[in-house]
């Protein structure tokens, strides 16, 4: 049990740290050799910046006080159906366990395209967890955690 829990704290810890991977980011360009404009979805202002910059300071906090029942609430359908939620609440007891329940998000900026989103933020007194265009998605009207 002990290895299992290692394996899953490792595997989340690995997911909370996660940074996408840079990509080409510009557009291909069209037959007149101009980028083409990339498809966009709009989303509603309400969810631009503040809402999304509130869910990453709700899941961090919640995260590192071990509340299962909101940290598992926020991760994406995408990532709820790779892990467990009896799972889930063993990762974030044993980040509770290890690093305490007093690291919330700073410095939260996102860069949103959509219903996708990237944000930065840095982790109060646990600089390791800094993060860097981490995931996170619109699904209906609540932007949730995508980096799984």
């Amino acid at each position: 049990m002990r290895i299992r829990a290692a394996i899953t704290l490792t595997a989340a810890l690995v997911a909370l740290t996660a940074c996408s991977s840079p990509g080409d980011d510009t557009a291909p360009a069209n037959d007149s050799g101009t980028p083409a404009a990339e498809p966009t979805v709009s989303v509603p202002a309400e969810h631009e910046g503040d809402d999304l910059k509130a869910a990453v300071a709700v899941y961090t906090a919640a995260y590192f006080a071990a509340d299962t029942d909101t940290a598992y609430g926020m991760l994406s359908a995408r990532c709820a159906e790779q892990t467990t939620k009896d799972a889930y609440a063993g990762v974030v007891e044993q980040a509770k366990a290890d690093y305490g329940e007093d690291h919330p998000a700073t410095d939260i900026t996102a860069q949103v395209s959509g219903t996708l989103a990237r944000v930065a933020y840095k982790v109060q007194g646990l600089p390791k967890f800094d993060q860097q265009a981490q995931p996170w998605t619109l699904e209906g009207d609540a932007w949730k955690y995508d980096a799984c």
